[in-house]
């Protein structure tokens, strides 16, 4: 989930390359789809009947922009910038929101109520703060320290998950691949798409649903989750030359709310035409859109307002509305209502949302964040990022 593009060039060296605000836009799109996705999720009977029902694929979309981005930002820096600088400025650009997240799911935590799992009166206080304390680092939390039963390694904050594997990728990257010439990186690519394909068409569920438990299962699903669209990101950025394509943000904005938006398909009796709809909106569609969209120009100050919003609150609303889920999830099942009936308070608790987020990036996450970068990065060489977070 993930789910970060808000540019931010902090070296002059960076000041030539363009900014390419409109895939900060289409995180954007793509967060806001994952709360209404989310939302429609506590109506859901199955994967079957889910509204918006592809709406997990952001996850994916969410780490093939971080791979682009990452490439396109520091495949050139190497010979000016150390291991650590780099590992320092994805802490300073992801982690403050990953505390603040836990920090608001475990407030929710303690105040909620809900027949989905057990009442907070049974679950010791030090053991919800110990769970938020590790959550904080993003370090997985093993199954015997789930609060709800949901096999979550972050159970105060589910999408921490994808941030778990983000980490990974940004090591994985920084560490091996980053060295691997263009062939290497394609044959790398090849095969983690080989096996999401295999992965997808004999999935037992007939999606790429997954990745958030600590199990030998699930952890195979974030693998194969992350390793393609990653590195695919990474290549595209090395190896595409972007066109010139107008109104490109609306065009990949249209696109990528209808492969989210698809319903299922293929239904109970093909479970693995959705895995093979699912695998071909990753190996084909994502890479399409992230060209499309590094390919057009966010002109007219609407568009380009709309973007830099967009962009601005991508990574706050990912980071941080899953507690409010949590909490209309709960209100949900306590009462059995349908989707029909109470529609206008799941509008508000996308509002509520929207609003938290914006909240949480001009009240902490940006203050935070110009703190550490004075405490943190101020001595080391000069270095350029563009945030990635999902």
């Amino acid at each position: 989930m993930n789910t970060q593009l808000v540019a931010e060039a902090q070296a002059p060296s960076l000041s030539t390359k363009p900014h390419y605000a409109i895939l900060d836009g289409l995180r954007g799109v793509a967060a806001l789809l994952v709360v209404v996705f989310h939302l429609c999720e506590a109506h859901a009977t199955s994967h079957l009947d889910q509204i918006i029902n592809h709406g997990y694929l952001a996850v994916d979309f969410f780490f093939m922009l971080s791979g682009y981005v990452i490439g396109y930002a520091y495949d050139d820096r190497w010979n000016q910038m150390t291991l650590k600088e780099f590992f320092k400025i994805r802490l300073v650009r992801l982690q403050p929101l990953v505390v603040l997240g836990m920090v608001i799911g475990a407030l929710c935590f303690y105040f909620q109520d809900s027949v989905l799992w057990p009442h907070i009166s049974e679950v010791p206080i030090w053991k919800t703060l110990l769970v938020m304390g590790i959550g904080a680092t993003l370090l997985p939390l093993p199954l015997s320290m789930d609060l709800r039963g949901w096999h979550e390694m972050h159970p105060l904050n589910g999408p921490g998950w994808s941030l778990f594997f983000e980490y990974i990728a940004n090591l994985l990257y920084a560490v091996w691949v980053r060295k691997f010439s263009n062939a290497a990186l394609a044959v790398l690519v090849a095969l983690a798409g080989a096996v999401l394909l295999h992965y997808t068409v004999t999935s037992p569920n007939g999606d790429i649903i997954g990745g958030w438990s600590l199990d030998a299962e699930q952890l195979r699903v974030g693998f194969t989750r992350m390793m393609y669209p990653f590195f695919a990101g990474l290549l595209l950025a090395r190896m595409s030359a972007p066109g010139r394509i107008k109104h490109a943000f609306w065009w990949c904005s249209l696109l990528l709310t209808l492969v989210l938006a698809f319903p299922r398909v293929g239904g109970a009796e093909h479970l693995w035409l959705n895995g093979l709809y699912d695998a071909l909106s990753i190996l084909l569609v994502f890479p399409l859109v992230v060209w499309l969209g590094a390919s057009g120009q966010a002109t007219g100050p609407g568009v380009a307002r709309l973007c830099q919003f967009f962009g601005s609150i991508s990574y706050p609303i990912y980071i941080t509305h899953y507690p409010l889920i949590y909490t209309y999830t709960a209100w949900v099942s306590n009462g059995r209502r349908p989707l029909a009936q109470v529609w206008p308070v799941a509008l508000l608790t996308f509002g509520a949302a929207v609003l938290l987020a914006y909240a949480c990036l001009k009240l902490y996450d940006e203050p935070v964040r110009r703190w550490l970068k004075t405490k943190v990065l101020a001595r080391q060489k000069p270095a350029g990022t563009r945030s990635t977070a999902p």
